[in-house]
């Protein structure tokens, strides 16, 4: 806890590779390089997998993204050091195509268990993948395939002050109270990552039979609230979120009862679910 605390005061001083390595249970599972500044990691990546120069277990981290992309291709911005930005490239040949599509559903429950362990912050998800603090958003993650890899990347504001949040309805590890080690807290992430990674293909891609939907479905503040979802075509549906099914779709439940699972939209906690309200734009 001593180092985590020497670089709490000091937390946007470039991230160190050793000092991630140092913090991992299974350092030899990750390959990590970081950058000042770049476009966007996870693009980076995806440069890399089409090239085929990427190695499965590449972490990319940087203190600054100029092309940083959120859910739908909207910009995603942070000032030079304040959050921790990262994407993860892995090949699991165990897990079936169709299944892929929890990778960042998997990336959101490692990084809620971080900021548990690291910072001491209880987070929960928004479906499929924001992570919030107290309905506030902290974190979006961003998840898509190229060719046989999986490549998942993460925005999490860390240090930033309210002045400097992108939107009202956000916040920061610093702002409610946590630690800022972002070298332990990309360590702590990694090593939840990997211990999914090992239960979801030795499932064989079952998220059931992995755990990963029953602990997703856990932390997730969305369901038992009622909320609005656009869909395409800009059309709305309001309904109580009762349930995420096995491909990852919201299950929504209308007046009457009935029951209609939706893979993509824009979602709205129109009353509090788990952990409180707030909209923010998601798809699975």
């Amino acid at each position: 806890m001593q180092a985590a605390r020497a670089e709490s005061g000091d937390s946007r001083r470039p991230i160190d590779p050793a000092a991630v390595l140092e913090r991992l249970n299974d350092a030899g599972r990750w390959r990590i390089e970081h950058s000042g500044r770049t476009g966007s990691t996870n693009a980076d990546l995806a440069a890399r997998a089409e090239s085929g120069t990427l190695e499965s277990g590449q972490v990319l981290v940087t203190e600054e993204q100029t092309a940083g992309r959120g859910r739908a291709g909207r910009d995603w911005q942070c000032p030079p050091g304040a959050g921790l930005m990262f994407s993860v490239a892995v090949r699991l040949p165990a897990v079936p195509a169709d299944r892929r599509g929890w990778i960042g559903a998997v990336l959101g429950l490692s990084i809620v268990a971080a900021m548990n362990r690291v910072s001491g912050v209880p987070a929960g998800l928004k479906w499929p993948n924001d992570v919030l603090i107290d309905g506030a958003k902290c974190a979006g993650i961003l998840g898509e395939l190229a060719g046989d890899v999986l490549i998942v990347g993460s925005g999490i504001n860390v240090s930033l002050t309210e002045a400097e949040l992108p939107r009202a309805d956000a916040t920061s590890l610093v702002l409610a109270g946590g630690d800022t080690d972002r070298a332990a807290l990309l360590a702590a992430a990694l090593d939840e990552l990997g211990g999914w990674f090992d239960r979801w293909e030795a499932a064989a891609g079952d998220v059931d039979a992995a755990g990963i939907r029953p602990r997703y479905k856990s932390s997730c503040a969305t369901l038992g609230g009622q909320v609005r979802l656009l869909l395409p075509a800009e059309r709305w549906v309001t309904g109580r979120a009762v349930d995420v099914d096995p491909a990852g779709g919201l299950v929504l439940e209308d007046p009457a009862g009935r029951r209609t699972s939706y893979t993509a939209g824009d979602v709205v906690h129109v009353r509090p679910g788990r952990t409180g309200e707030g909209p923010t734009s998601i798809q699975a």
